[in-house]
């Protein structure tokens, strides 16, 4: 039974890249966490959202990762070719044609991301109105990430990386986690507008962010309220620190809804 209530938004799991620095072939939402695939507990998380339809968008490993998953209301977008995560949305975009509502974009490398911090986010979209709401958190170190400039209450200036902020900007500690609530209808005209100007050769979903600011929509922002859940495994290091935190969590006997 789902804990939350959003039937009128749909989740996008972008689960597609291999890992690199996890040294290992094995793709990345596959390492194990206390027994379990990462990307078992963010569709953990994304089922007690009370959506109609999750879609995972799958490239490094797809079967394999299908095989995973065998059994769960998930449906299957293939990325084949890894170009970024604003490539990840439009190739999922065919099979979201003619939805109307709320697109919740997250990761299948956050196993301590919880159902309660995304539903604050969708709460937060659905009040403002936004074109797209930024799930921020407020970090110990926030060298390399994108900084969140805000605007008058819960709206966001920019989104100004680290390479480009100033020494002012750089002192912010709120900064970008990389998931989002959109409005799907604006955002898939946006994407019509990516390109991949940059040195990866990649679409970026940021860019997507940008395009609605700069086109006159609101942008939004809620923080997260514990950074450490929003915080993606990207090597065996932080896989391990995950891992104790989930147990420690266990231990204390708390869900993981609520760890705050």
């Amino acid at each position: 039974m789902s804990t939350f209530r959003h039937p009128e938004a749909r989740a996008l799991v972008l689960a597609a890249g291999q890992g690199t620095r996890m040294n290992s072939d094995l793709a990345k939402v596959l390492h194990p966490m206390a027994g379990r695939p990462l990307l078992a507990y963010v569709l953990d998380a994304v089922g007690e959202l009370g959506m109609e339809r999750t879609l995972v968008v799958i490239g490094h490993q797809r079967d394999r990762v299908r095989a995973a998953f065998v059994g769960n209301a998930i449906e299957w977008v293939e990325q084949v070719e890894q170009n970024g995560t604003g490539h990840a949305v439009m190739v999922a975009a065919p099979a979201l044609e003619g939805f109307r509502g709320t697109l919740l974009v997250t990761y299948g490398d956050t196993p301590l991301l919880t159902a309660a911090t995304l539903h604050e986010l969708l709460a937060g979209h659905e009040r403002s109105g936004a074109a797209v709401t930024v799930l921020s958190m407020r970090v110990p170190d926030p060298r390399g990430y994108g900084r969140i400039v805000r605007g008058a209450g819960d709206t966001i200036r920019a989104i100004v990386e680290d390479a480009d902020a100033s020494a002012e900007q750089r002192r912010i500690d709120e900064v970008n986690s990389g998931v989002y609530a959109f409005d799907w209808p604006r955002l898939a005209v946006t994407l019509s507008g990516l390109t991949a100007h940059n040195a990866q050769g990649e679409y970026y979903l940021t860019d997507a962010v940008d395009g609605l600011r700069r086109a006159g929509h609101l942008t939004a922002v809620v923080c997260a309220r514990d950074h450490r859940e929003v915080l993606g495994i990207n090597t065996p290091q932080q896989l391990a620190e995950a891992e104790r935190a989930y147990l420690a969590l266990r231990a204390g006997g708390g869900a993981r809804g609520e760890r705050r």
